[in-house]
């Protein structure tokens, strides 16, 4: 290794974050550069790994000069001291990311930042993929234990309207997502998609005028709505128009183009000194009619229950606050046949909140961000404790993105079956989805047999068996 070296960048909402280059030798096999940037979320959960930031009165507080120098003062040397006495070799991951872990010497990053060690361990896994001679996705199924053919792409789940902190809109849910789940191949699903985000920006302008069709933090527009069900409402009249249909499973029998996802992200608009959820919290506090949107977990249920059949919604996201267990294990129980239930605050990629959500069938999805955990193996193993125990695995970027695309190889060597990037829209959103339709074009050039399934690693497990 010739140099490891960390900078500070900016993400996709002005904000600085961390970017690391790492430079190989000829006489390493590989010569070479490769880079890393750590992306950052503006919903957090409070079991996420430690974001370290400056603080102070630059940037906002949300300067990474911190982190930074750790990357060049502390972690580089001592990493590249490993690596070039062969005491480690880059392409050896877990004992990387262990080293790493133990260099900060906390449970959660605090010291050193996971952003910081993360930005090394996203890099290192680019430099081991090199020097094994493969691509990307092909070394994360390596390091996770599955087969290198007979890859599946991912479904994307393509955020088209943006609500809750990503927005400026009253609307109280996150995100509102589209899945081409009829589509036959990624290429297919990416026309989908693209063409109902334009569908919809046209109802958008025709019922609410041109400044309707600001966008949030993730691409998807933010139009003045105030629920969710006028939200899908306009997703199914935007499918409906641009020519596709909408999913349904009559009697066992799956059909239709596109089905419906939604990120309440709920911890965002709980109240925990009254136990309520208020859809209101970005209401004007004056608002004589805000009470009337602030509801108890039963009731937040049967607005779900009630949007989930009415709308084809097939996942629905942290419909929960992250330690409201006994709403989490109730609607659990009673709605997990047919719906995916994602943990994503409530989990944090955390393999021991994992291990609680299972032990108490809080959820049957993980939300996989590797920032949450901060090193690519704790990420693998996450993804690996799920699906041991039946659950599905959703890969996912951050509001706060970078141009880095590596989720999109993590989801196709993971075999996850689907992922979301945001909407078809901002270069941070499409560069996940422009290599995905690289790596579909590189699989058949090798004329590989490709899947293009939401089922994933599910369908191939039960196909094995």
């Amino acid at each position: 290794m010739e140099s490891l070296t960390a900078s500070q960048i900016f993400d996709s909402r002005g904000n600085p974050t961390v970017r690391v280059v790492l430079r190989l030798k000829d006489r390493q096999g590989v010569a070479g550069q490769f880079e890393a940037q750590v992306p950052s979320g503006a919903s957090k959960g409070s079991y996420e790994a430690h974001e370290l930031r400056d603080g102070g009165e630059k940037y906002g507080g949300q300067g990474v000069s911190k982190a930074v120098n750790f990357v060049n003062k502390i972690i580089g040397p001592a990493l590249m001291d490993k690596v070039n006495i062969g005491e480690i070799r880059l392409n050896e991951q877990s004992k990387i990311d262990d080293f790493l872990c133990q260099l900060d010497g906390t449970e959660k990053k605090e010291k050193m930042g996971a952003n910081a060690l993360l930005a090394v361990s996203m890099v290192c896994t680019r430099a081991g993929a090199a020097i094994q001679g493969k691509e990307l996705f092909e070394h994360l199924a390596l390091l996770s234990g599955m087969p290198t053919d007979n890859f599946i792409l991912p479904v994307p789940f393509m955020n088209q309207i943006n609500g809750g902190v990503h927005s400026g809109n009253t609307l109280a849910f996150q995100e509102f997502m589209i899945a081409p789940v009829g589509a036959q191949t990624f290429t297919h699903a990416m026309q989908i998609c693209t063409e109902i985000y334009h569908t919809l920006k046209s109802i958008i302008i025709e019922r609410s005028g041109k400044a309707a069709t600001g966008l949030g933090d993730e691409g998807g527009f933010a139009p003045p709505l105030k629920s969710a069900d006028e939200a899908l409402h306009l997703l199914e009249l935007a499918t409906l128009k641009a020519g596709y249909s909408v999913y349904r499973n009559q009697s066992g029998q799956q059909h239709g183009d596109v089905a419906f996802g939604i990120d309440p992200a709920s911890s965002e608009f709980f109240d925990k000194k009254r136990k309520l959820y208020d859809l209101g919290f970005k209401f004007d506090p004056h608002d004589k009619a805000k009470s009337d949107f602030c509801l108890s977990s039963s009731e937040l249920g049967e607005v779900y229950e009630s949007i989930c059949k009415k709308y084809s919604v097939i996942l629905l996201e942290d419909p929960f606050a992250e330690d409201d267990f006994d709403s989490w294990k109730n609607f659990t129980r009673e709605h997990s046949c047919g719906l995916e239930i994602v943990g994503d605050d409530l989990l944090a990629t955390n393999p021991k909140r994992i291990r609680i959500g299972i032990e108490q069938a809080l959820c049957n999805s993980l939300l996989l961000k590797i920032n949450q955990i901060g090193t690519i193996t704790e990420a693998i193993e996450s993804a690996q404790l799920a699906r041991n125990n039946g659950w599905r695995v959703f890969v996912s970027h951050r509001s706060g993105e970078t141009v880095d695309d590596f989720i999109a190889d993590l989801a196709v060597g993971l075999r996850t079956g689907h992922l979301k990037c945001g909407a078809p829209a901002r270069g941070e959103r499409l560069a996940k989805y422009n290599r995905l339709l690289a790596i579909e074009s590189i699989l058949q050039s090798r004329q590989e047999k490709i899947k293009y399934s939401y089922a994933g690693y599910n369908t191939q497990a039960a196909e094995k068996k």
